[in-house]
C-alpha cells in the first residue's frame, strides 16, 4: 500500500511541516521580542524533538501495533494536553496574547497542501476517499479562504473582530468534522468491507505527522487567535 504513492507525497508533506514549524517559530519570535531571547528556539527545540520522537516510534512500527491501548489517538490526546497547559499556565497565557495574529491566520494556508496529500494518499487507497474533498471534507475552504482572513478581517487593511471569531469557529468546525470522519475510519474502529480502505496511511512516517503535530499547531491557532480576539483589550494591536 504505502510503497505505491509516489516520493512527491512524502516530500510535499514534509515541505508542509517545515512550513508550520517556520510560522510557529516566528510567531513565538515576535511575542519575546526577538534573537535576543532564547524561548523561540527552545519551542523549536522542542517540536523538532516531539517530531523526531513520534518518527522514531513509527519507524519502529509502534503505531501499527493496535493491541492494547489506541497508541496514535494516545499521541494526540498528549498533544491536546499540551496546547490546554499552555493557556493555564500565566507565563505561556502571555506570550500566546502577544503572537502576531495575521500569522496565526496565515498559517491555515497549509490546509489547502494538506489537503491534495490527503487526496493523493486516497487515490493511493492509503486512505478512504471519504477523507478527502471529494467526499466529506470541506477543509481546504479554511485555507482558500485563509489569506483573505489575515487581510481583511485582522490584518492592516481592515479589522473585523466578529467576522474574525466567525471565520475561526466556522474553519474550527471544518476541523473537527475531518478529525471525525479520520477517527471513524481507524482500525480501532472500522474494518473495511467490499473493498473499501481504513485510515491506515497516518499510522506511516511521515503521515503520523498529521495528527500528531499539523493538526495540533492549526487547531492551537485558531485557538490563541479566538483568545485575542476575545480578551485582548486593545484590538488595534491586531
Amino acid at each position: 500500500m504505502m510503497e505505491d504513492i509516489p516520493g512527491y507525497v512524502a516530500g510535499t508533506f514534509i515541505a508542509i511541516v517545515i512550513a508550520v514549524l517556520g510560522f510557529i517559530f516566528y510567531s513565538v519570535s515576535v511575542a519575546t521580542n526577538g534573537k535576543k531571547n532564547l524561548t523561540p528556539s527552545f519551542v523549536l527545540t522542542l517540536l523538532i524533538g516531539w517530531i523526531f520522537f513520534v518518527s522514531v516510534l513509527t519507524f519502529n512500527g509502534y503505531f501499527t501495533n493496535l493491541s492494547g491501548v489506541p497508541r496514535l489517538p494516545m499521541f494526540v490526546g498528549i498533544a491536546a494536553a499540551f496546547i490546554l497547559l499552555l493557556f493555564l499556565w500565566p507565563r505561556t497565557r502571555s506570550i500566546l496574547m502577544k503572537m502576531p495574529i495575521t500569522t496565526l491566520h496565515y498559517i491555515h494556508i497549509v490546509r489547502v497542501p494538506v489537503e491534495m496529500v490527503l487526496w493523493w494518499l486516497a487515490v493511493s487507497r492509503a486512505i478512504p476517499m471519504d477523507m478527502t474533498f471529494e467526499g466529506s471534507n470541506l477543509d481546504i475552504l479554511s485555507g482558500i479562504s485563509a489569506p483573505f482572513a489575515a487581510v481583511f478581517m485582522v490584518g492592516s487593511r481592515s479589522k473585523s473582530k466578529l467576522g474574525a471569531i466567525i471565520w475561526n469557529l466556522i474553519a474550527m468546525a471544518l476541523l473537527i468534522n475531518i478529525v471525525s470522519i479520520a477517527i471513524s475510519y481507524l482500525p480501532y474502529f472500522y474494518t473495511p468491507t467490499g473493498g473499501k480502505v481504513g485510515n491506515l496511511g497516518v499510522f506511516y512516517f511521515p503521515y503520523v505527522l498529521l495528527p500528531t503535530f499539523i493538526v495540533p499547531a492549526v487547531l492551537f491557532s485558531h485557538l490563541v487567535s479566538l483568545y485575542q480576539l476575545i480578551f485582548k483589550k486593545d484590538q488595534s494591536q491586531f
